[in-house]
């Protein structure tokens, strides 16, 4: 997840009421959505049931409103757990960004497709720790990785939110991208059946070291899913790029926010 200096606006009004309440008209509005019968830029054909044709989804409202004079904290419902995230705006990727919530919707609505149950699962710039989080209610096995400028907060965040649960507790480590990867995540002991990623493309000057990082933890057998929002030309050249060194998918569109999500997989020899 990518930082700035100014927080993203947020519509207090589209919030959600309630967590629990909700989850009945979420569900109804993401199946809407995945027919297309209500969803924005909607048309027959992107709407054909075949494996080339992503689902054209929308970001549904996970946020809860609190009454609190503390403009740090979010309020999120996932996977019928309430999820509360400490941003930062002094730290590098410690604010929670679109591309992120939309793969933490898509984990939670899509559970039989992408099964984290049990799996080991590694989130590169996980920022706040939402992902994370979310795929460790899933079930997951979860190393959740960042600069080390940002471990503090994304420690804080991801221990607030899965102790005292029954789930796998998920790990925090260092992960500077295209640093010392043989040393701290050697292919011989780390095989990781899910990467993911949101929001680590923007413009910045790491894009080659983050391919490299996801080249190199991409093994057989392991899946890539990587949402982010295409702000800007760099953007669509780095999926280029990574569509020339793995198999890329495009699973997901949400036009409203101009997010795409992508599965990849590592091309056979």
């Amino acid at each position: 997840m990518i930082s700035t200096q100014h927080r993203p606006l947020r519509n207090e009004i589209q919030r959600a009421m309630d967590c629990p309440s909700r989850e009945k008209e979420l569900n109804e509005q993401q199946s809407e959505c995945q027919d297309g019968s209500n969803c924005p830029d909607y048309s027959p054909a992107t709407a054909e049931s075949n494996s080339e044709s992503p689902r054209i989804l929308k970001i549904l409202q996970k946020w809860i409103p609190t009454v609190s004079p503390y403009f740090d904290k979010e309020h999120y419902c996932y996977a019928d757990h309430q999820i509360t995230i400490q941003e930062s705006l002094d730290h590098f990727g410690a604010i929670v960004w679109p591309g992120a919530l939309a793969l933490s919707q898509y984990l939670e609505s899509n559970q039989q497709e992408i099964n984290l149950k049990d799996k080991k699962v590694l989130e590169i710039g996980a920022g706040t720790g939402l992902v994370s989080i979310v795929a460790s209610i899933l079930g997951a096995y979860v190393t959740a990785t960042d600069l080390p400028e940002v471990l503090e907060n994304l420690k804080l965040n991801i221990s607030r939110n899965t102790q005292n649960m029954n789930i796998h507790q998920p790990e925090v480590r260092k992960l500077v991208w295209g640093e010392d990867l043989n040393e701290d995540f050697p292919k011989s002991t780390h095989h990781y059946d899910f990467i993911l990623a949101s929001d680590v493309v923007y413009h910045h000057t790491s894009l080659d070291p983050l391919l490299t990082t996801m080249a190199y933890l991409c093994q057989p057998g392991t899946v890539l899913l990587w949402a982010n929002k295409f702000r800007f030309s760099t953007d669509f050249e780095f999926l280029e790029k990574v569509r020339n060194i793995l198999i890329v998918t495009l699973l997901a569109e949400f036009p409203e926010s101009n997010i795409k999500l992508f599965k990849a997989t590592v091309k056979e020899n």
